[in-house]
C-alpha cells in the first residue's frame, strides 16, 4: 500500500488524483491532503479518503474545516506553515505536488527535505527553482517523477536509455484554443473564448497559459531541469490532436514517442505507481479511429510567450522566477477582463526587463525577485505602460 500527500487536492491534478486512488483502494492510502480554501470540497473529500491530516492556506477557511470535521481523526493545518506541514507529513511515501502557480515551490521544498518522493504537477517549483529544486532532490535521495503529459512522455521515452544518447526532446503543443486564429484576430478574443480549450480539461490559469504558450514556454525550462537538456536542444511542435504527448530524439536518429488520449488520469496513474503501470480504466486510442496526426512549427510572432522563456533560461540567474511571476499576474489580470489577451506577453516582457536578474540563486533571491516583479507587473498594468 502506498502512502500519498496531495498538495492542491482541489485543483483538477489534485481531483484526477483522488480519482485514480479511488479506482485502486487496494494499491493507494490518501494520507494527507491540502488545499487553498475551499472548505465544502475538502469536507467531501476528508470524508470520502480520512486522511490523517488536512490543511487549508486560508486561516479562516482553516477554522470553519475545523467545525465541520473529526479532527481526532484527521488533524486541521491552516496557514502557509500548515500546507509546508502537510507536505512533509512523516506518513507518506510519495507527495502529489499539484498546487497551481508559484505557492507550490515551497510546500515541494518541504516534501524533498522530509526525503518524499514526488510526482511533480507543479511545473512552477522547476521554474523558479531549477537548480535547487533537482540539487536538493540528488542530495536528500528524492525520486521526481513529472506529472506533465509531456514530461511524462519524455520520461517514459527515455526508460532503458543514455541520457547522453540524446539528441534532442520535442516538446508537443496544442496550439490552445486559438491555434486557428490570425494574429490580428487575438486582439479582440475574450476570456471565455481562452478558456475554451479543445483536447484539455485544465484549470483556468494554465488553460489561458496554454491559449499564449506561456504554459509551454514554462514546460521547456522544466525538461531544461529535469532531463538536463541544453535549452537549444529542446524544440517545440505544435502538435492539434494532443495524442503524441512528446518525443525523444536520439543519436541515431531514432525517434521514440509515447502516445495516448488527452486524459491526465494517465500520466498520474503511471506516476503513482511506477516502477509498475496499473491498469486503469479509461478510453483506450485507436489510431485506426484517430485520423490524421500534424505536427506544425509554432509562430513566434504569434506567440511571443514562447520566446520570452527561451529568453529567460538565456539570462539565467532570477530571470525565469520573474517570467513566471509577470506571468501570473497578467493572466490574473486578464480573466478579471482587465487587460486584453495580446496584452499578457506585453507585460511579462516589460517586467523581465524591469526587474533586475540577481544571477546568485537562492531561495531568498528567487522568492524576493518573483515578489518584485509581481509589484511590477502591476505597477505596468495600472499605468497601462505596455
Amino acid at each position: 500500500m502506498k502512502k500519498i500527500t496531495v498538495l492542491g487536492s482541489t485543483g483538477s491534478i489534485g481531483k484526477n488524483t483522488l480519482q485514480i486512488a479511488l479506482m485502486f483502494p487496494d494499491r493507494f492510502d490518501i494520507c494527507a491532503i491540502a488545499a487553498h480554501k475551499s472548505v465544502k470540497l475538502l469536507k467531501k473529500q476528508i470524508d470520502m479518503f480520512a486522511p490523517r491530516v488536512a490543511a487549508l492556506f486560508d486561516e479562516e477557511a482553516a477554522c470553519e474545516l475545523k467545525t465541520l470535521v473529526d479532527t481526532k481523526k484527521t488533524k486541521i493545518l491552516s496557514g502557509a506553515a500548515g500546507v509546508n506541514e502537510a507536505a512533509a507529513y512523516g506518513g507518506a511515501d510519495l507527495v502529489v505536488s499539484a498546487i497551481v502557480g508559484s505557492a507550490g515551490l515551497l510546500p515541494t521544498l518541504s516534501a524533498i527535505e522530509a526525503k518524499k518522493d514526488i510526482a511533480l504537477a507543479n511545473k512552477e517549483s522547476l521554474v523558479m527553482a531549477g537548480e535547487l529544486v533537482m540539487n536538493l532532490a540528488a542530495y536528500s535521495g528524492v525520486k521526481i517523477f513529472p506529472v506533465d503529459s509531456e514530461h511524462s512522455a519524455i520520461y517514459q521515452s527515455i526508460m532503458g536509455h543514455n541520457i547522453s544518447e540524446i539528441n534532442k526532446i520535442i516538446l508537443t503543443a496544442s496550439g490552445g484554443a486559438f491555434v486557428d486564429r490570425s494574429i490580428g484576430e487575438l486582439e479582440a478574443v475574450t476570456v471565455e473564448e481562452a478558456l475554451r480549450h479543445p483536447n484539455w480539461n485544465m484549470g483556468r490559469k494554465v488553460t489561458v497559459d496554454s491559449a499564449t504558450m506561456m504554459n509551454k514556454g514554462l514546460e521547456v525550462i522544466e525538461a531544461h531541469h529535469l532531463f538536463g537538456i541544453k535549452p537549444e536542444d529542446i524544440k517545440v511542435v505544435i502538435h492539434r490532436q494532443s495524442i503524441v504527448h512528446s518525443m525523444v530524439e536520439y543519436v541515431d536518429g531514432s525517434v521514440i514517442a509515447q502516445l495516448g488520449l488527452p486524459d491526465m488520469r494517465t500520466p498520474i496513474a503511471f506516476a503513482l505507481s511506477y516502477p509498475e503501470r496499473i491498469p486503469v480504466k479509461l478510453p483506450r486510442l485507436d489510431l485506426t479511429k484517430q485520423g490524421a496526426l500534424t505536427f506544425e512549427a509554432p509562430d513566434l510572432k504569434k506567440y511571443p510567450a514562447l520566446g520570452l522563456a527561451y529568453d529567460a533560461i538565456a539570462m539565467g540567474g532570477t530571470a525565469p522566477a520573474a517570467l513566471n511571476a509577470a506571468d501570473e499576474v497578467a493572466v490574473e489580470h486578464f480573466l478579471r477582463n482587465k487587460i486584453k489577451f495580446c496584452d499578457i506577453p506585453k507585460i511579462v516582457k516589460k517586467t523581465m526587463t524591469e526587474v533586475k536578474n540577481n544571477v546568485k540563486i537562492n531561495i531568498n533571491t528567487i522568492i524576493s525577485t518573483a515578489k518584485e516583479a509581481r509589484v511590477k507587473a502591476k505597477e505596468i498594468i495600472d499605468k497601462g505602460s505596455y
